[in-house]
């Protein structure tokens, strides 16, 4: 990646180089997890996260891929207890029936008041529920009667707390089932067929319809996650995202194109409580201990569990404990999960600064720029501004650019599934870095998504030709130049047009750099060097230059030329800093030439 990044022209500083891993960072990752533990903005609680049984790990709600997906609407037939008759249940997983602790219909709903406090008979399992009532229940969905199962949906853990009801989770850690006495051991899948015939086998099953619905899914594999209870780290966000919202809104953080402010704003008004515990090996193992004398064994059958009970056998510390604050006990076990890599990707502009020192970290925090894709508003940059806030009382940075998506030449998302990826090593070996660059940015709308194919990447190539080209022309022009020559009227008037001409060219390129829109700054520059400098007033000189050997008007084309190229360099570096040395002959770079 390191290469990759070099042979397209970042201008980075390689030797101050940051790992997620290294010592330094990994010690700010924990001084701030301390540091909200000890504010108490950290707690351990038991809750139902989605997991996917495919990674291995939980995930938090940032990290869920809602996919559209045509599904089945199962109408399922629970009998009374103490009557014949039978009330429908309308859902989408009947393999969760084993799971079930109430069924839930809406208090206004006239059609089943007269069932609400009555029990019902689980198809296949036998086992009674109550029939309960909560204004939760949308009495136009279904058959307007909800099942409960609080181990394995979140709303009805939430429900479950509301009504008191125990959890019975008949999914595993591996996607398998369990507590069901029926099809133990079975991938959920498989096993939501065994259910389905054998629920019409009993004649259990009302109907079948076609459902659109929306499924939860790993962002990493794709999987279908599964709600669980078990036992993690939060983050409290309410503190965090109200002080991230106000910065935001008083201008302390400005955001390029601003349509992105609002949508940044939305996100973290809606963001919930912040899981940040992982069950993956990769990251930073989270610092906190549990003393196995203290340590208490909790029910997972109680989704209203006293989260001060479990947080006290654990101690957050930046040391191996040496000792129980309750107990005495010596012995401590290391809680085995890492952290979220969001979590530590969250301290990152203050995290690298302060492991170079505090000198750095006073110079240049807050920070400048941030530069990044939109689709990660939500991941990362949102959560760069709560913790950076939090943490250090300042904004993270004073402005974020926000860049689109790179799609195919039809708007497309690019997919190695589709066979339109474009390889940019391989656009870079054919045309050059500049030309890939060039492309991306130029008629780009900004945040807007970037089409791009190989017809694209062409004519910017060309673009490069034509600066060098320019270039030779000018060098070549100094070797057969005699004496300058007095300037005649025509010859002063085209300068004096030139130059005011460049001096309007210079102020629209930088009203557009100073306003972040870099696409509109390289594509004026991009007209203005090709079909102004080149195609008119080089051609308009060039008789001047080469007949009359008039060394003045060369002069003032090279000045032009140079200020130029000062311009097009951020977006194609190459050519312009080798064009830069040929025409300077002193071999000074690019980057140490007077920008005013």
């Amino acid at each position: 990646m390191e290469a990759q990044l070099k042979r397209l022209g970042f201008l980075l500083d390689w030797k101050k180089q940051k790992f997620t891993l290294d010592p330094d960072i990994v010690k700010e990752v924990n001084n701030t997890f301390k540091k909200l533990f000890d504010d108490n903005l950290v707690y351990r609680s038991n809750k139902l996260v989605s997991f996917c049984t495919s990674c291995g790990t939980s995930f938090s709600d940032l990290e869920v891929v809602n996919k559209e997906t045509e599904g089945k609407l199962f109408y399922i037939k629970y009998s009374f207890s103490d009557s014949k008759e039978h009330i429908t249940v309308a859902t989408t997983r009947p393999e969760t029936i084993f799971g079930d602790m109430a069924l839930m219909v809406n208090p206004k709903d006239k059609r089943y008041k007269k069932y609400i406090g009555k029990t019902v008979i689980l198809p296949i399992s036998g086992r009674t529920v109550p029939v309960i009532a909560d204004s939760y229940v949308d009495a136009t969905f279904g058959s307007g009667v909800v099942k409960v199962t609080p181990s394995h949906d979140l709303a009805d853990f939430e429900v479950a707390k509301r009504h008191n009801l125990n959890l019975n989770t008949v999914i595993d850690f591996t996607g398998k089932m369990q507590n069901t006495g029926f099809c133990d051991g079975i991938y959920f899948l498989k096993a939501r067929t065994a259910v389905i015939e054998k629920l019409q086998e009993i004649n259990a099953i009302e109907k079948i319809t076609d459902h659109l619905t929306n499924l939860p899914t790993c962002y990493r594999c794709s999987s279908v996650l599964q709600p669980l209870p078990k036992e993690q780290w939060f983050i409290k966000l309410s503190p965090l995202k109200e002080k991230a919202i106000k910065f935001l809104k008083q201008g302390k953080i400005k955001v390029y194109p601003s349509k992105f402010k609002k949508q940044l704003i939305d996100i973290l008004e809606q963001f919930i409580d912040w899981n940040i515990s992982r069950q993956i090996v990769w990251g930073i193992r989270i610092p906190a201990y549990q003393c196995t004398k203290t340590n208490k064994t909790y029910s997972e059958s109680n989704p209203n569990l006293d989260n001060k009970e479990i947080g006290k056998s654990w101690f957050v510390s930046l040391e191996k404990p040496t000792e129980c604050a309750i107990c005495k006990n010596c012995n401590f076990i290391q809680d085995q999960d890492t952290f979220d890599t969001w979590f530590s990707s969250s301290q990152w502009p203050f995290a690298t600064l302060k492991s170079l020192g505090n000198e750095y970290f006073k110079h240049f925090y807050p920070t400048s720029v941030m530069e990044t894709g939109y689709d990660i508003l939500r991941a990362w940059v949102s959560r760069m501004i709560m913790i950076g806030v939090y943490e250090t009382n300042n904004e993270p940075f004073k402005n974020i650019f926000l860049h689109g998506m790179v799609r195919d030449s039809k708007g497309a998302k690019m997919s190695k599934s589709k066979g339109n990826v474009i390889n940019p090593i391989d656009m870079v070996e054919k045309y050059g870095a500049d030309a890939l660059r060039a492309a991306l940015i130029f008629g780009t709308k900004e945040g807007g998504d970037i089409v791009l194919s190989e017809e694209k990447i062409k004519p910017m190539r060309n673009f490069g030709n034509k600066i060098w080209n320019i270039a030779r022309f000018l060098q070549t022009c100094e070797t057969e130049t005699g004496t300058a020559s007095k300037n005649n009227t025509s010859t002063e008037k085209k300068l004096t047009q030139l130059k005011s001409e460049f001096l309007e060219f210079q102020n629209e390129y930088s009203r557009f750099m100073k306003g972040f829109k870099f696409a509109k700054a390289f594509d004026l520059s991009y007209e203005f060097i090709w079909h102004r400098f080149a195609d008119f007033y080089i051609e308009e000189f060039k008789f001047e230059i080469k007949n009359n050997g008039n060394l003045s008007v060369l002069n003032e084309l090279n000045l032009v030329y140079l200020d130029l190229l000062k311009c097009v360099h951020p977006f194609m570096p190459f050519v312009t800093e080798a064009v830069w040395q040929s025409l300077q002959k002193n071999n000074s770079s690019i980057l140490n030439a007077n920008t005013n």
